[in-house]
């Protein structure tokens, strides 16, 4: 008797706070998402459920992406190179911009991200590192407009310091190496790149 009353009384609680769980449903892809979130809203033009709903369908193609660890001579590599690309920008910011989208796309392919095409790319890791993603996003547009020789020294800089954070995020083992690289990031960005 005393069981069937505690799985009433379950029952009923469930029924009573499943409503507020569905409507609140936007607060976990918001937490989950960051500034993606906004940005994915705005793109629907403030329609938050139709937002939602994409955003639902990022994490249940992306959730389960099992992202695979880089050995430390990888990440060595990496930061060796990433080094490089800040250094060639003195000499030419645009080269600079190009270098650092297609070592991210290595990067991001190689910690087993989708590697077919840039959106899928982009859903992925909005999902994983929804508030460093649109660094990835800038890069690779002002990388495209630096091409076609329309990008100023300005936006290549600004390009490079956003794409560093998604970077640094990705070359990280631990997550307090990430609060570590962004206290260091603030250093730089004072001094120009």
């Amino acid at each position: 008797m005393i069981i069937i009353l505690a799985v009433a009384a379950l029952v009923i609680v469930a029924l009573v706070l499943a409503p507020r769980v569905m409507q609140s449903g936007g607060g976990g892809l918001k937490r989950r998402f960051g500034p993606e979130y906004e940005r994915t809203v705005a793109r629907h033009d403030g329609d938050r459920k139709a937002a939602e709903r994409e955003l639902s369908e990022r994490l249940r193609r992306h959730g389960d992406l099992r992202t695979r660890p880089l050995s430390a001579e990888a990440r060595e590599q990496y930061v060796a190179r990433w080094a490089g690309v800040q250094e060639q920008f003195v000499d030419s910011p645009a080269r600079a911009v190009d270098a650092a989208e297609r070592l991210l796309g290595e990067l991001i392919r190689e910690r087993g991200f989708p590697a077919d095409e840039f959106d899928e790319q982009v859903a992925a890791l909005s999902v994983h590192h929804g508030e460093h993603v649109d660094g990835y996003r800038h890069v690779h547009a002002v990388a495209a407009r630096a091409r076609e020789g329309r990008a100023e020294t300005e936006e290549l800089r600004e390009a490079v310091v956003h794409a560093r954070a998604l970077f640094e995020e990705l070359v990280s083992t631990h997550p307090q190496d990430n609060a570590r690289h962004r206290a260091h990031d603030r250093g730089a960005e004072r001094h120009g790149t």
